[in-house]
């Protein structure tokens, strides 16, 4: 929404994608089609699994508060007298003296009484970064790239299959080969063919259209890419990897630089999150808490008791 159609009136996406469509048919398309959307329900996942979560009341459904919290990067939680303690999806308005937020907005026609608390009197936000921000946009660019390199392997998988071109005479001629090809690719010993299928030289009337598939064939590169994508994405939500294409050169300091970016902005999101989560535990006397997985003393600490 928000939009503007030709016709002057509001359109949703689907209508301007439809317009675009049919008056530029040769652009390309990336947004709101399956595959990118398949890339950012794998995407999402990956992100919410870097963090561990504790404490979280038995009354919460817990698909709907992560994915309201990482995907819209905050969410409120109230009191009811119905429902008890629960997180909200909100709207932000106000501010105060250093500009923060000062109410939330709460839409829900099954919540009954203030539906605009003041923050940290009568409800507290939960944030997963400090400017209330969420991962939608990471998650739609890498979805976006990862979806344009599985089309390029896919269209660059079907253009490297090899292909014949038969010169026939006449009608009776083309189905003859092509009942002669349908037998040789399915796999029969031998075939058997009409001699009026020869030229005037004697030789078969066909030939390869295309000799050098190898040059033509990228596939193999674009999902090297892809994994270079999906380390990327990595990198920016804390799950470790090497994010390096030369894993032979690799040195100890290297994968150590690498360590402390990926771990940058994931500390920095659970340091936001966990203080939210005292300023809830301490208006509502929850036990909320949250855990950066790959923390590398959590990791040597694990690798250690393991070992042992």
């Amino acid at each position: 929404m928000g939009k503007i159609a030709p016709s002057g009136l509001p359109a949703s996406y689907d209508y301007i994608n439809f317009y675009n469509a049919s008056m530029e048919p040769s652009t390309v398309h990336v947004k709101n089609t399956g595959l990118s959307n398949f890339f950012v329900r794998y995407l999402i996942q990956k992100a919410i699994s870097a963090f561990e979560w504790e404490g979280i009341p038995d009354n919460w459904h817990r698909n709907y508060f992560l994915y309201v919290l990482f995907i819209f990067g905050y969410i409120a939680v109230i009191e009811t007298d119905k429902f008890g303690i629960i997180p909200q999806h909100c709207g932000l308005y106000g501010y105060d003296v250093q500009y923060q937020p000062t109410h939330a907005t709460i839409a829900n026609p099954l919540i009954r009484g203030n539906l605009t608390p003041r923050i940290g009197k009568q409800c507290e936000i939960i944030r997963l970064t400090p400017d209330y921000g969420g991962i939608w946009d990471l998650v739609s660019f890498y979805a976006d790239m990862l979806a344009l390199s599985a089309e390029t392997a896919g269209v660059n998988l079907v253009n490297s299959k090899l292909s014949y071109i038969f010169f026939a005479r006449n009608k009776a001629a083309a189905e003859s080969f092509k009942k002669m090809y349908d037998q040789v690719a399915s796999g029969q010993p031998a075939a058997v063919i009409d001699k009026d299928l020869l030229d005037e030289n004697g030789n078969l009337a066909w030939q390869q259209f295309n000799q050098n598939l190898q040059q033509n064939y990228i596939a193999g590169q674009i999902l090297q890419d892809m994994v270079q994508w999906d380390c990327r994405f990595n990198t920016e939500v804390g799950i470790p990897n090497t994010n390096i294409a030369k894993l032979s050169g690799v040195s100890a300091s290297e994968i150590d630089a690498n360590t402390i970016t990926t771990e940058a902005k994931a500390l920095l999101w659970e340091s936001t999150m966990m203080e939210c989560c005292q300023r809830v535990n301490k208006m509502f006397g929850t036990n909320l808490s949250v855990r950066y997985k790959y923390r590398r003393e959590v990791i040597q600490n694990d690798a250690v008791n393991f070992s042992s």
